[in-house]
């Protein structure tokens, strides 16, 4: 996967940028000034990052893949040694499908009404491929989401959901968090 040099990724005017970041040449930033990206930090091929007023905040250690998206005006903040599989969606902003109003970014605001709310991952989540994380959603420390999951509301910590809308299935083991430490005492001996 071609990558931007560090001199295009500095180019974009990002708000802050950690070390070893790697974007890809195909990937869509957009609104650069309201994204934060942390250290480690791989985003693929066809990903697009498009912040509103809320901006993008991505921690450390953190994979965006292929085709994935985070949109909206809203806050999203994904922390530490999260990883996003292909083809995920994120959005912090919803159109009214009501009819009561009209939609897309194509018509002036006054005839939408468009809701925007924060979307929370946690660390050492783990979302498949084709899941939508709806706004509003908080995926708390080491949720799993299984492929092809819809995530709106709260999903408590250490737990592996699945399908539409997503639903627990069972506990997740906490064994990444001593390995965390482990990397973490590692990464930093070097």
């Amino acid at each position: 996967m071609p990558t931007l040099n560090d001199k295009q990724i500095q180019s974009l005017g990002f708000k802050s940028l950690g070390k070893n970041v790697r974007i890809s040449d195909k990937a869509s930033i957009y609104n650069a000034s309201n994204i934060s990206l942390g250290d480690n930090v791989r985003i693929d091929d066809f990903a697009v990052l498009s912040a509103g007023d809320g901006g993008i905040r991505i921690g450390s250690h953190i994979h965006i893949a292929v085709y994935s998206s985070l949109i909206g005006a809203g806050s999203i903040l994904i922390q530490d040694f999260s990883n996003l599989s292909s083809r995920v969606s994120v959005y912090s902003s919803s159109d009214d499908y009501s009819g009561a109003s009209m939609t897309n970014p194509c018509i002036s605001g006054k005839y939408k009404k468009v809701t925007h709310s924060p979307v929370v991952i946690e660390k050492h989540v783990i979302i498949g491929c084709g899941t939508v994380i709806l706004p509003g959603a908080h995926l708390y420390e080491g949720v799993a989401l299984g492929a092809l999951s819809l995530a709106k509301g709260e999903y408590p910590e250490w737990s592996i959901y699945a399908g539409n809308p997503a639903k627990f299935i069972k506990e997740r083991k906490k064994t990444a968090l001593q390995l965390e430490v482990d990397f973490l005492a590692e990464y930093n001996a070097n």
